[in-house]
């Protein structure tokens, strides 16, 4: 094979196979269990990176069924995702993701950023309520509940909640383990189809776990619970901030204040 030819057909690993097929990625029936509450502050600011700033002491816990989506199949995914600003633009930076399928993580880590590692995370509605959950492994470590499409949501706060932008931390190494990329990244949910959403009462348990930590930032207060069916594309993503081309300038700001949130049970 030509130099040429590698350039040309240089996508994904492997060469010849690729994992995934180039983007953007189209997703039908995307089901949304997000569960927001309320964790320890200062536990937060510890795992956000600068220059992102947490926007308040708020952490949502997101179930996801994907059943039809572009070259990667039907799967499940689950983690916790960070209300944030970057800038003065507020978004959501994504902190973990667990997955039961490889394509969407071998897509998601090479071409983003997604922190996803391989779990077996679910949703599924259980009678009168919708159940979503979480093992690595044999092990439980998160549990989520709601009960089932007891309120209409606004359709409108759905939508522009999705639409917002979305910030990943994405890290590829060199040959030598030094880092070789190591960038914040910026994507978007795009064509968005809000095919129902609801609020309803909720519950959320996190539990120990030494590779999927997702207890390390407790649950103090449920704030919202929301469920959502939609088509989306997830578009492709852009450099926000290069961590190693981009030096360090001024003292580092003092924490701010966090600001009471806006939810969408506050504003039914």
């Amino acid at each position: 094979m030509k130099v040429s030819e590698v350039r040309q057909r240089a996508f994904a690993m492997p060469l010849t196979s690729p994992a995934y097929p180039p983007g953007p990625y189209r997703f039908v029936d995307r089901e949304f269990l997000i569960i927001t509450y309320r964790t320890d502050p200062e536990k937060l600011r510890a795992l956000v990176p600068e220059p992102l700033e947490p926007e308040s002491p708020l952490v949502k816990f997101e179930f996801i069924r994907m059943p039809d989506s572009t070259g990667f199949g039907d799967y499940t995914e689950a983690g916790q995702v960070i209300p944030v600003s970057f800038r003065g633009r507020k978004g959501a930076y994504t902190h973990c993701m667990f997955l039961n399928d490889h394509p969407p993580i071998a897509g998601g880590r090479e071409l983003w950023g997604f922190p996803k590692k391989l779990a077996q995370p679910s949703l599924r509605p259980e009678t009168d309520m919708l159940v979503g959950t979480l093992d690595y492994g044999p092990v439980r470590v998160a549990t989520g509940t709601m009960g089932y499409k007891h309120h209409q949501a606004d359709l409108e706060l759905v939508r522009a909640a999705l639409a917002a932008p979305n910030f990943l931390l994405k890290i590829i190494p060199h040959v030598d383990g030094t880092p070789r990329i190591c960038e914040l990244v910026e994507y978007y949910l795009e064509d968005i189809q809000i095919k129902g959403a609801w609020t309803g009462p909720g519950a959320l348990s996190l539990q120990p776990h030494a590779l999927a930590p997702v207890a390390e930032l407790p649950v103090l207060e449920v704030v919202s619970t929301t469920h959502i069916v939609a088509d989306l594309t997830l578009a492709l993503g852009k450099v926000a901030y290069d961590y190693l081309a981009t030096p360090r300038v001024g003292p580092v700001p003092e924490p701010r204040a966090f600001s009471e949130p806006l939810t969408l049970e506050r504003v039914r």
